[in-house]
């Protein structure tokens, strides 16, 4: 029951990644002359707080899906992830697979045959820091990677949540404070960073069945949820480059969400894997793999 409760939580938190990387994105395609209170928002409150948490789920699963798989299996399910980023890539050039893919094969793979546990998390938390003095960004994704491969093997004690929501809440306030006052951008992406850390350990503490139920759903189909959501902002985009308010963001995310729940919680309750999920799964195993509820399970996780 422990394992499926945690795995429970990791979807949630996924699902709850996936609504702020909607937030975020969607506000970064707007014309941002002058500002507002919702850009001060985004900016001190959600920014760079969001793919960080996706990163550190992103080096979790790859352990997971390495306890029953193969590395040559697990190469085909970052090159075909590699694939889907250049298809989203026509239309949605921030998009992030690609670089997912390219650092999975880069880092993770290798890492894999590494001692797991505390050679891992040092080795993450050296990575991490060296993409931090180099300004953040995509350069940041390598070191989450292996924390969160170190995370899944060391496992945590959850009495350690309070202390860590604690610590880097006051870390984010102080670094953002920092950075406002100071313009120096390592402040900024060391707050978004302890702000992620506050974000992620104060959802697993207030999670409650409600919520989790909410999340869970859209955690699982991640994948379709983050590519439909970009396809939804390219084709908004002319609307949100002539509203000098910000507020058709706020409209359109919370629309966007709201559709994403209804049709998660729907689709998997008639199918086991969401679309693109299936999808991903059936070419990384190269053969049709059961997906409606009622089929035959497959035989390896």
């Amino acid at each position: 029951m422990g394992d499926v409760r945690r795995i429970g939580e990791l979807d949630a938190l996924r699902g709850f990644a996936v609504c702020g990387i909607m937030a975020v994105n969607t506000w970064q395609h707007t014309e941002r002359v002058g500002r507002t209170a919702i850009d001060q928002v985004v900016e001190t409150a959600l920014q760079g707080r969001f793919y960080p948490i996706f990163s550190l789920l992103f080096g979790i699963s790859f352990v997971l899906f390495l306890r029953g798989n193969g590395r040559w299996t697990l190469v085909r399910r970052l090159l075909w992830l590699l694939l889907f980023g250049l298809l989203q890539h026509t239309f949605y050039p921030g998009e992030v697979l690609t670089d997912y893919a390219l650092f999975g094969l880069a880092v993770l793979l290798p890492a894999s045959f590494l001692s797991s546990g505390p050679p891992v998390l040092l080795l993450g938390l050296g990575v991490l820091a060296w993409g931090v003095s180099q300004g953040g960004g995509i350069l940041l994704i390598p070191g989450l990677f292996l924390i969160g491969m170190a995370l899944m093997d060391l496992r945590p004690s959850r009495r350690l949540l309070l202390p860590a929501f604690v610590v880097s809440a006051a870390a984010s306030a102080a670094l953002t404070w920092l950075w406002l006052g100071t313009g120096d951008w390592t402040f900024n992406v060391t707050g978004a960073l302890a702000g992620a850390a506050a974000y992620a350990t104060g959802l697993l503490l207030v999670l409650r069945p409600w919520l989790s139920a909410l999340l869970e759903p859209l955690g699982r189909t991640a994948l379709t949820n983050y590519v439909s959501g970009t396809f939804v902002i390219f084709l908004t985009a002319p609307l949100l480059s002539t509203d000098p308010t910000r507020w058709s963001v706020v409209a359109l995310v919370l629309a966007t969400v709201l559709a994403q729940v209804l049709f998660s919680g729907w689709w998997l309750s008639r199918y086991r894997y969401g679309p693109l999920e299936w999808v991903w799964r059936c070419l990384t195993r190269l053969r049709r793999v059961p997906n409606r509820r009622g089929a035959e399970l497959e035989s390896a996780p």
